[in-house]
This record gives structure tokens, C-alpha cells and sequence, in this order.
């Protein structure tokens, strides 16, 4: 089955479309990597949603335009893939959207907010879609992330030691398959990406929004007062799982941290780059990490990667490439393998990860524009590994 994973995450630049071959055989799930494509915001679209999410105020309006016009930049991507990936002949696609708000309070989270109306990518593409993967899981009593824990687990469940799957999207978030007899494990660490950005637009005042190839932070100095002041942030120290977004992490926080403070741009930049590998080399360290496996576009951060190996002496550092899954688009296969498990009614959670009371299908499902034939049940119940390779065509 051909199935195309639509992601944008927490840094809200871009829509990445990543499309799979998966099939499954002998309880193992194999993924043929076909391709990534990935297509910018438009500027006037990016500006419209970054005025409207937390903690600024916004109107039902606004959400309702950003809705459809998110929408519609991802069925225009979803078409591409579809044509240029999967010969046009794609079977699905699996839309995580757009994350506009993570309700967690009071270490409980009651819902989230993903926004892309999945009825453009159906009408666009023609191809069954399923969308608005977290609310059932928040609903069985979870957190609602981090869902690509699910992959991971079936991924690196057979790796020796104890590796560290590493997501660096605007937050960073974890998974520890388990092992031993210990039950997998994943949450949210803190900021990756989000604090940085934040950072950079208010430091340069908007001409810049991301510290390119880490160049701010490599001329810059950590200045431990400030970095102390962000590791005071109380969210660390709450036991997993847990998860947070920008409702926590954003401009203000950093602000609020900076209050006295008169540093060099590029000092605070270097701070806050290594709050990053500070916080995730705890959280690696804390669970007798072997090897760290990063994607995300904070592996893009030569500066940030540099840090986080400092500061897990003697731990390989590794971007999930070496693995055979691209790290640009590791999140985006996520949610095809998603897709593809809702659709064949399987669960798509682990509750010792997510926290919730048991494992759900996920999502929910758009019909394309011929009749709705859901595939018949997956040989022996759902599967238990997943094998990531070149090892058939497409199409075959």
C-alpha cells in the first residue's frame, strides 16, 4: 500500500510530504521509503498563523480561514506526492495538520487543536484521508504525543543497548523502546527548535527567523545565569509522560527569562541552543541511553548537534539516516505508518508512552472520490517491528 504522510510541526515553516510503501508480513511492518517533498508556507499565510497562536488572542474567523487555507497548501502538496512520488497511483493519505494549541493543565492534557481541513485533500487528491490523529488518544486518558513513539517502538525494539529515538522539530520529544522487561517509555523534553526561532525573530527583529546552520549560536558564548534561569522552567522536573508546545515555550518565556539581562545576540541564542542539548542529554542520561537517534530539522543545526555530543561524552550521536529513515522526514513516515494501521483498524498507540489506558485506533477518515473500501484485516493482528528498507520496487 502506497501511503503519503502530510506533517508540519511546531516551527510552522513548511508542509512535508513523505510517501511509503508498506506492507506487512509475519507481524513485521516493512517501509519502502519513496520520496519527500516539502513546499513553504506562503509568507502572508505563515505571518496570518503566527499572529493567531498562543498567547495571542485570535477569533473563530481567523481559525476558520487559517483552517481552509491550510488545508488547501496541503492537498496542493498532497497532489505533487502523489504524482511525483507515487506515479499518481497512491492508496492513502495520512494528515497529522497544522498543531495551533496543546491544552495540558495541570499535567493533564484535555485536548488539541490540529487545523488543515482534510475535505481539500480528499476533493484535491481523490485519496481516502485520515486526519486528526491525537484526540482519541488524549480522550483514552493520554497525552496525545508523542505519537511517532509508536514507530519507534516497533523500529528500534531489536537494536542492542538501550537507544534513544530524538525528535528536534520546535519541541524536542523522546522515545526508549524498552527492554529488560521495561515498559517503553516517550515524552516531550522541553524546547528543541521553539526557542531558538523565538530567539532569532526578536533578537534581529524579524529579518531573520531561524539561526541558520547554527551560526548565531557558534559565535556566541553560554551565559550560565541565563541558562540557569530556563532550567528553573518547572516542567522539567515533572515525571513522564508528559508533553508541552508553544503555549509553554514561546517569545514571552524567553523574555521573562531575559528580565535584567543585557547580553549579545548572540550569547542568548547560544543559551537557549544549549537549554536544547542540556535538557535532552538529561532526559537521555536519565534513562541509561546507549545511542541517540535524532531527526527533525533541528539535526539541520551543525551548532546544536555539536552540543548535544558534548554533552553525552562516550553516547553516540546519530541522525536516524544512518538507519535508512531520512531525518527531514522521519515524522511525516510517522504518520503514513499511522494512516496505514488506522485504516487497517489497528491501534496506533502505546499506552506506557502516551499514558493512556489503552491502545486506540486513531484518527478519523475522509472518503476520496470513489467508494470507501477499507483493506481487508492484517494477517495475525497488528504488527510488532518494523523493517525500514530498499529491499522491493514500488510498485511490485
Amino acid at each position: 500500500m502506497r501511503v503519503i504522510g502530510l506533517m508540519s510541526g511546531t516551527s510552522y515553516d513548511a508542509v512535508d510530504a513523505a510517501a511509503a510503501d508498506l506492507r506487512v508480513e509475519a507481524g513485521t511492518l516493512s517501509l519502502t521509503p519513496l520520496g519527500l517533498i516539502s513546499q513553504a508556507y506562503d509568507t502572508r499565510l505563515r505571518d496570518e498563523l503566527a499572529a493567531a497562536l498562543p498567547p495571542a488572542a485570535t477569533t473563530l474567523e481567523t481559525v476558520c480561514r487559517l483552517d481552509t487555507r491550510i488545508g488547501q497548501a496541503f492537498a496542493e502538496l498532497a497532489a505533487r506526492a502523489d504524482r511525483e512520488l507515487c506515479d499518481g497511483r497512491a492508496d492513502l493519505v495520512a494528515s497529522h495538520g497544522q498543531t495551533v494549541f496543546h491544552w495540558a493543565d495541570g499535567g493533564r492534557v484535555h485536548g488539541s487543536l490540529q487545523i488543515g481541513q482534510p475535505a481539500w485533500i480528499a476533493e484535491r487528491t481523490g485519496r481516502p484521508v485520515v486526519s486528526d490523529f491525537r484526540p482519541r488518544d488524549i480522550a483514552a486518558g493520554g497525552q496525545g504525543a508523542p505519537l511517532v513513539a509508536a514507530m519507534d517502538v516497533m523500529w528500534l525494539r531489536d537494536r542492542p543497548g538501550h537507544p534513544v529515538a530524538l525528535n528536534l522539530g520546535g519541541i524536542a520529544n523522546i522515545t526508549v523502546p524498552g527492554d529488560d522487561g521495561r515498559e517503553p517509555l516517550a515524552y516531550d523534553t522541553g524546547p528543541a527548535n521553539a526557542l531558538v526561532d523565538a530567539a532569532v525573530r526578536h533578537l534581529t527583529g524579524g529579518r531573520l527567523d531561524i539561526d541558520a546552520e547554527g551560526a548565531m549560536a557558534a559565535r556566541g558564548t553560554v551565559h550560565r545565569p541565563l541558562l540557569d534561569r530556563l532550567l528553573a522552567e518547572p516542567y522539567y522536573a515533572r515525571p513522564a509522560p508528559k508533553t508541552t508546545g508553544k503555549e509553554l515555550f514561546h517569545e514571552g518565556h524567553l523574555l521573562a527569562a531575559l528580565d535584567g539581562l543585557a547580553l549579545p545576540a548572540d550569547d542568548v541564542v547560544a543559551t537557549v541552543t544549549a537549554l536544547t542539548a542540556h535538557t535532552v542529554a538529561d532526559a537521555v542520561r536519565s534513562h541509561a541511553g546507549t545511542e541517540v537517534i535524532a531527526s527533525g530539522g533541528g539535526t539541520r543545526n551543525p551548532t546544536l548537534m555539536r552540543m548535544l555530543a558534548a554533552a553525552l561524552p562516550g553516547i553516540p550521536v546519530r541522525t536516524s539516516d544512518a538507519l535508512g529513515l531520512p531525518a527531514a522526514a522521519k515524522e511525516a513516515y510517522a504518520f503514513a505508518v499511522l494512516g496505514f494501521l488506522t485504516l487497517h483498524s489497528l491501534a496506533g498507540t502505546v499506552p506506557a508512552c502516551t499514558g493512556a489506558r489503552h491502545a486506540a485506533v486513531l484518527g478519523s477518515l475522509t472518503p476520496g472520490a470513489g467508494p470507501l473500501r477499507l483493506p481487508t484485516p492484517v494477517p495475525g493482528g497488528a504488527p510488532t517491528r518494523l523493517r525500514v528498507g530498499q529491499d522491493r520496487p514500488f510498485g511490485r
